[in-house]
């Protein structure tokens, strides 16, 4: 049976014509439907592909080549494991939905191989992960666990851009490479084989950075609870210091250092299962910015102050339900975050609530459907430039709109992505211990997204108190411990398109 859709979309597009002519962008310009027609095909696109998608055959959730024991109920005996020269066992066995002694259903064990192996991996502790149940009798399983770890102490020589995003640098700034950072970092994430993190840095270049830090996920017998530190060091020449028609200004000083930034914090963490998780983080911040900044921008900080000083208290929540940590396919996720910033100087109070949720589907072999929600709330509005920062200039923006920058108090952020895995093979001819092959997987797909930012001073901004949406395709391609490149292109509102490039930014 074949669908016409082709009279349905003429008449979309003729009233997306009719409606978005009457409205305009800034008062300067027209808004007309050829600038739209991207973001409806994509749309239309996601639509018609999910469709196709939930029309193929269910994905079956137990494995064709596992082992059903017959009886209806089985004692899990013993659980060993193999591979692990460091890591403690206690470690692994934190991460299992059940232990020695526990009673499961016999038709539940395929699922259980699956969702235990993600489990385990999603510790980041090991490069691969088997699991094998072992019948003992008709009533009793003993379940052995093979791994090979990951290489733990990376002397890490890294290469990064001080800008926002790759395609800034390349085509606003030049291809400037006096605005990279070069940074060596040792660090141990797997410290006495407890899964603890103990790491220091030293960063050179563009900004010049020195940090410690150290977390312990668990220091109680119940695994349960955990504690960590972290201090830093961060001063550079030169800082954007103003958003001017949505692009950040930069200001530059070849003699002295014009901005500089020291932050302490400690934390507590407390797991009570395997995908909840509190952190209660105390901070103590302190910045300076030269007397240039202030002349430029006296809102930079409060009262035109050149140091910020503050105190920040902070709850994050997590629950994860996900089946990779790193790059998820199917499962659900949420994350908020509140934090009351108290100022002792060049601030005032502040409080403010990040929220992150993620639905994320399988609903056909080899296809995968995501939907993300982002935001913040904060509290009071009226807040110095500084504290001002939304969309843009970290890893929240609207896909298309890489090279704008849109402040404001509040924001909202949706993407949807639809793909479909092309290839997902790990090549094995590799002679290293702690990189036994190299995973390679490539997903092709399409995507939009829509934003919105409000802004109580929205100065010359064209990006502000607007609808921002855009639609495109694209390639995610994920290697070797976990690192991935998207490549999209994409289409925005204003009827601009571009090829965009990203390194692990999410």
């Amino acid at each position: 049976m074949c669908l016409d859709v082709s009279q349905d979309f003429k008449n979309l597009s003729n009233f997306s014509q009719s409606f978005f002519q009457k409205s305009s962008i800034n008062n300067k310009c027209i808004l007309r439907a050829e600038n739209m027609r991207p973001f409806l095909l994509s749309v239309f696109l996601l639509c018609i592909f999910t469709h196709l998608a939930f029309g193929q055959m269910e994905r079956s959730v137990l494995p064709k080549n596992d082992t059903i024991i017959l009886a209806r109920k089985v004692v899990v005996n013993k659980i060993a494991v193999e591979g692990t020269a460091r890591t403690r066992r206690q470690i692994l066995l934190r991460e299992l939905s059940f232990k020695e002694g526990d009673i499961i259903g016999s038709d539940s064990l395929p699922y259980l191989k699956t969702l235990n192996r993600d489990r385990l991996y999603n510790t980041t502790l090991f490069t691969e992960v088997n699991l094998k149940f072992i019948p003992v009798d008709s009533s009793t399983v003993n379940l052995l666990i093979m791994v090979k770890e990951r290489w733990y102490i990376w002397p890490e020589v890294s290469f990064q851009l001080a800008d926002r995003n790759f395609n800034v640098w390349w085509t606003e700034q030049n291809r400037d490479l006096h605005r990279a950072n070069i940074g060596l970092t040792l660090k141990d994430r797997n410290f006495r084989g407890n899964m603890e993190s103990l790491g220091g840095t030293v960063q050179l270049g563009y900004t010049q950075k020195f940090s410690i830090d150290y977390s312990r996920p668990y220091f109680d017998k119940a695994q349960k609870q955990g504690f960590g530190f972290s201090v830093s060091l961060a001063k550079s020449q030169e800082m954007s210091y103003v958003t001017d028609s949505n692009k950040l200004l930069f200001v530059k000083d070849h003699d002295q250092y014009i901005n500089r930034q020291f932050d302490a914090a400690v934390f507590y963490t407390i797991r009570p299962g395997y995908a909840t998780r509190h952190l209660f983080q105390l901070a103590y911040r302190d910045y300076e910015v030269a007397d240039t900044v202030v002349r430029l921008n006296p809102d930079y900080y409060e009262n035109g102050s050149r140091y910020l000083r503050m105190i920040e208290l902070s709850y994050r929540f997590d629950i994860n339900k996900v089946d990779n940590w790193n790059y998820s396919l199917h499962g659900y996720k949420l994350v908020s975050y509140t934090s009351a910033r108290i100022g002792l100087e060049g601030a005032r109070f502040q409080a403010y609530t990040t929220m992150e949720a993620g639905y994320f589907q399988n609903p056909a072999p080899k296809w995968f459907l995501s939907y993300i929600f982002r935001g913040r709330l904060t509290l009071p509005e009226d807040q110095p430039y500084s504290f001002r920062q939304a969309l843009g200039t970290k890893s929240d923006y609207v896909r298309g709109y890489e090279y704008y920058v849109v402040d404001g108090s509040q924001y909202g952020l949706v993407r949807i992505d639809l793909k479909r895995e092309l290839l997902n093979r790990v090549f094995r001819k590799v002679s290293v211990r702690y990189l036994p092959g190299i995973p390679l997987r490539i997903y092709p797909k399409i995507f939009a997204d829509i934003g919105y930012v409000t802004n109580r001073y929205p100065g010359n901004s064209f990006l502000n108190d607007r609808l921002l949406y855009s639609g495109g395709v694209g390639v995610d391609i994920i290697t070797a411990y976990d690192f991935k490149i998207r490549l999209e292109y994409t289409w925005n509102h204003l009827g601009q398109n571009g090829l965009f490039l990203h390194f692990n930014s999410e």
